[in-house]
């Protein structure tokens, strides 16, 4: 979103410390948040003219959210409307969902959770429905016996992680966004002989610069301005056990420097503090870049790449580990089945083509949220192709819309057998290409007239029309 972009969230809430957070947060993101203590409120606030530049909703959940979503929807569908909740309300949450909530996040609020659901809103011209990011995690960790996929280099992956974890070294795991960094780093502080002692997460791009060091670290009180309380630091809470740095890239470098001397004594020294105290902290830290790349670009020091890295994990993105996908999906709905409010879903074998079609840029958890998105919105027992209109409108726009260089010339063959184009890059005339449609469909169904025409969304009456007008025989 560019700098100079103010957008306006409206909170409906009527928490007045919970207020000053979220509008702390969504203030680092570039938004303005305007506040409603009522449902009354809201709506006078979004039919006034303050109310065109509001552009997504925060309802802290009530006992008529449901309805006040659904009024919303109706009155201003331009809007996202998001739902705060507990884990002991997930149930009203999933039901707001099916009244026309965009997606909910779970109090406490994470900044990262919130800051991810505003990105998101600010995007959906790129993400756009099923494809917007869910905010929160429902999953229970996950052991390495539990974690699915049979890709050869995944299965490598998890063998390197299963082995680093029964040592003390620390563990660099680095994938895509969405991999399961996080997933990986519980499963080798499940495995590990530390399996009883704290694991402590710390997301270091959502901590500002300014503080991260007294967050990492600790401080004494009165060591600097609005240090009113003694902060013993995360490192002291993880003593003993697990301290998971995700997103390690994003420290400065002068924290990467007092990290890698705790590294190396095991001694920490708190901002104001006198003297040092010795922890003993098994570090994995996680990183959605290369972090020899940035090295090389001068961000992230050598030395600490070394010391983080005892052991490389890298994860494989979904894209290559796709004949994993069936197997995945399946799981994951199990899981969603779990949540309060769900219910047991199948998926059907064209559904889980279509989705092994994309390439998943946000990958598993993309996925994840695709399909809790669809079983929370299905009233029949099976996920069909319909329930993901939007991996399957992606993965069309990607296909009708490729990327040529100079003097290129497209394939004739786009995909499943139809030919789109002609050898010179043009488009084929229409009725050649629904006849190659229609040719497919009679192939694909074996000559099931009536099933054809249904997937068509025709009639058979237009269906045999079509035939004769395209001098198609029933048996092609």
């Amino acid at each position: 979103m560019p700098r100079d972009t103010i957008r306006s969230l409206l909170l409906i809430d009527e928490n007045a410390g919970q207020r000053r957070l979220v509008s702390a947060i969504a203030a680092r993101a570039g938004w303005r948040t305007v506040v409603a203590d009522s449902s009354a409120s809201a709506l006078k606030t979004l039919q006034s003219a303050q109310g065109r530049s509001i552009e997504a909703v925060l309802i802290d959940q009530q006992a008529d959210t449901p309805a006040l979503v659904a009024g919303l929807r109706a009155g201003h569908p331009d809007k996202a409307v998001h739902v705060l909740t507990t884990l002991d309300d997930l149930a009203v949450a999933i039901e707001a969902m099916r009244h026309g909530a965009t997606d909910y996040l779970v109090k406490p609020i994470a900044p990262d959770r919130l800051l991810a659901a505003l990105d998101a809103v600010a995007n959906r011209e790129a993400i756009e429905g099923e494809l917007r990011p869910m905010a929160e995690k429902l999953w229970q960790p996950l052991s390495f016996d539990e974690i699915v996929g049979a890709a050869p280099a995944f299965r490598a992956t998890v063998a390197i992680a299963t082995r680093a974890a029964e040592s003390r070294v620390p563990v660099l795991v680095e994938g895509e966004r969405g991999t399961g960094k996080e997933m990986f780093a519980e499963a080798i502080h499940a495995a590990s002989p530390r399996a009883q002692r704290p694991l402590i997460v710390v997301d270091c791009g959502a901590i500002p610069a300014n503080v991260i060091d007294s967050s990492l670290f600790g401080h004494e009180q009165g060591a600097f301005a609005g240090a009113f309380d003694r902060n013993p630091g995360r490192f002291v809470e993880a003593d003993g056990g697990t301290l998971f740095l995700d997103d390690v890239a994003a420290l400065p470098l002068d924290t990467q420097a007092r990290l890698l001397a705790v590294l190396e004594s095991g001694r920490i020294w708190p901002l104001g503090a006198r003297g040092c105290r010795e922890v003993d902290v098994r570090v994995v830290a996680a990183s959605r870049v290369s972090l020899a790349e940035e090295v090389v670009a001068g961000r992230f020091r050598e030395d600490l790449l070394y010391r983080l890295a005892g052991v490389h994990v890298a994860i494989p993105p979904l894209r290559e580990r796709v004949s994993d996908l069936p197997a995945l999906a399946r799981h994951l709905l199990d899981r969603i089945a779990r949540q309060p409010g769900l219910r047991d879903i199948d998926i059907t074998d064209d559904a889980l083509t279509l989705l092994g079609s994309y390439d998943w840029p946000g990958n598993i958890r993309q996925l994840q949220n695709a399909l809790f998105r669809a079983a929370v919105l299905c009233d029949a027992p099976t996920l069909a192709t319909a329930d993901f209109p939007q991996i399957a409108q992606e993965s069309f726009t990607r296909r009708r819309s490729p990327k040529l260089e100079p003097g290129h010339r497209l394939p004739a063959v786009a995909t499943g057998g139809v030919m789109l184009y002609t050898p010179e890059g043009h488009l084929r005339p229409l009725e050649d290409i629904e006849g190659d449609v229609i040719r497919l469909a009679i192939s694909h169904y074996r000559g099931r007239m009536s099933e054809v025409a249904r997937r068509l969304g025709i009639g058979r009456s237009t269906l045999y029309r079509k035939l004769g007008d395209l001098g198609i025989d029933s048996a092609a």
